[in-house]
């Protein structure tokens, strides 16, 4: 008899995560329960609860009901972040694994990142904004203030999926890589390559910084004012996670003054007001949170989604979800600018 499994995706849909063939492949493997583009009614999950080995939902919004899931093993969330409204002591307890679809994110991020980098360095978008009105400079005239990736200092905030994804990115412009992530220590980063750095050591001396860390109850505005007055002038500050992390008021103020180049895919209000400040910084390259919106790279979601279900059912360890940790799990926050949409 197939493990019956609660399929309950949205926001997302179906054929937005699932591949033709990786929706067949769920079908074998489990019996679907709802597997429909629409919220779950709660009454139908109730019912359907006691009966299921696990969950794939976006979030945890079913309240306090694991006490009527005897079976349930497993909860994957097919976002990039842990359900928040989930109690974690139960999981524990019951060894009901908690997993996140955060690393489906980390290749297309990183990418994103990487060009968000370059074209700020070489003003890619001013330069395309200049001459589609007519005032374009040419060859060195039109390079004034532009700078290359090649041979920089760099400083990764966070060292988590999208760090890992980005650094062999960053390989071939013979940088040097710093990075500060105070959930890990100082002898693992140096095994991976990137020498630990406090943070205000890193924003003082990286020429290219992105940031990567996820938003916690302990990193909002981490990034104050003041440590934003530390990056150098002619510095690329690219903002790739959360605007959790970052004083943005400050962040879009020292944009206007073109204190130093800016990129970011993500704001504190989503979507951005359209009299925000930032939209008038020259020195900003501003993106509509699309880092992570690739089609193809969520059917890759779906992919690592059946196969740690695969391992589930069959009594094995997941593998390529991340997994959520008993130190860590309570320390994450809410991402109360993500649209609906996103």
């Amino acid at each position: 008899m197939k493990s019956k499994v609660i399929v309950d995706p949205h926001f997302r849909r179906m054929g937005e995560i699932f591949s033709p063939a990786d929706k067949q492949r769920l079908a074998d493997l489990v019996d679907v329960v709802w597997g429909h583009d629409e919220p779950m009614p709660q009454a139908d999950f109730l019912r359907a609860l006691p009966s299921v080995e696990a969950v794939i939902c976006t979030g945890w919004r079913y309240g306090d009901v694991l006490g009527s899931a005897p079976n349930l093993r497993a909860i994957l969330d097919v976002s990039g972040s842990f359900p928040l409204t989930l109690d974690y002591d139960a999981c524990y307890t019951r060894r009901i694994r908690v997993l996140s679809a955060a690393p489906a994110f980390a290749r297309q991020v990183a990418e994103f990142s990487l060009g968000l980098a370059i074209a700020s360095a070489r003003d890619i978008a001013l330069g395309d904004r200049l001459m589609r009105r007519g005032d374009e400079k040419y060859l060195w005239q039109g390079n004034h203030g532009t700078f290359m990736l090649y041979d920089k200092p760099v400083g990764i905030i966070g060292y988590g999926s999208l760090a890992r994804a980005l650094q062999p990115l960053l390989q071939p412009f013979n940088v040097t890589i710093a990075a500060y992530d105070p959930w890990l220590s100082d002898g693992y980063l140096r095994r991976q390559g990137v020498t630990p750095m406090p943070l205000a050591d890193l924003l003082a001396s990286s020429r290219f910084i992105f940031v990567m860390a996820a938003p916690t109850k302990e990193n909002q505005a981490m990034i104050s004012r003041e440590l934003l007055e530390l990056i150098p002038r002619n510095a690329v500050f690219v903002l790739a996670s959360r605007a959790h992390v970052v004083d943005f008021d400050a962040l879009t103020e020292m944009a206007l003054a073109g204190r130093f180049k800016v990129a970011t895919d993500v704001f504190p209000i989503e979507p951005l007001p359209a009299d925000h400040a930032i939209r008038q910084a020259d020195g900003a390259l501003l993106s509509a949170h699309r880092a992570g919106s690739v089609a193809e790279a969520l059917t890759e979601m779906g992919e690592m989604v059946i196969d740690d279900l695969e391992a589930i059912v069959r009594g094995l360890p997941p593998r390529r979800l991340q997994m959520a940790e008993p130190e860590l799990s309570k320390r994450y926050a809410s991402n109360k600018a993500k649209s609906p949409i996103l």
